[in-house]
């Protein structure tokens, strides 16, 4: 008899409400908290662009990590760019860590904003410094640190960019 190994299959997603009873179960650690916000904090937050795109990494059926790509004012402050979005409010569910889904979601959004983002060229986003695990793995994701920093409200920020 032969066994095989099925891979749980991971995509992006745009969020829609039919996940909204899963993401109120999303969970993170409070020391990641510091550097993001959960999912339907950001997804309900009054003041972000109304052009945000608020995206899910699912495995299979099931949310495990959100993050959104927002335009507007924020973005002006990481990148010059009129062609860019701001990546924003990474995260991975508590339960699903270590897994290695951040990494395989985030290998699709090159090809995920040329579909839902067509003229969007190039993805950037801030860092905090003291986060070194989310900085190794953007880097290892493709991001390019051109040596910019951003001062933000919660310290100083590595600004990365990956082409689109």
């Amino acid at each position: 008899m032969t066994l095989y190994s099925v891979q749980p299959k991971i995509r992006l997603e745009v969020y829609n409400d039919r996940f909204k009873n899963q993401l109120e179960q999303f969970n993170l650690p409070d020391e990641q908290l510091q550097f993001t916000s959960m999912p339907l904090d950001k997804i309900h937050r009054p003041d972000i662009s109304k052009n945000t795109l608020h995206v899910l990494i699912l495995q299979d059926v099931e949310p495990v990590g959100y993050f959104a790509l927002e335009d507007g004012e924020k973005l002006h402050r990481y990148s010059t760019n009129p062609n860019a979005r701001l990546l924003t409010s990474f995260s991975i569910d508590r339960k699903y860590q270590g897994k290695g889904l951040a990494k395989k979601g985030l290998s699709g959004l090159q090809g995920f904003v040329r579909d839902h983002l067509p003229g969007v060229d190039e993805v950037v986003l801030g860092v905090n410094k003291r986060n070194h695990a989310a900085y190794t793995l953007y880097l290892k994701c493709g991001f390019e640190d051109r040596d910019e920093e951003y001062v933000g409200p919660k310290g100083p920020q590595h600004v990365l960019h990956l082409s689109v």
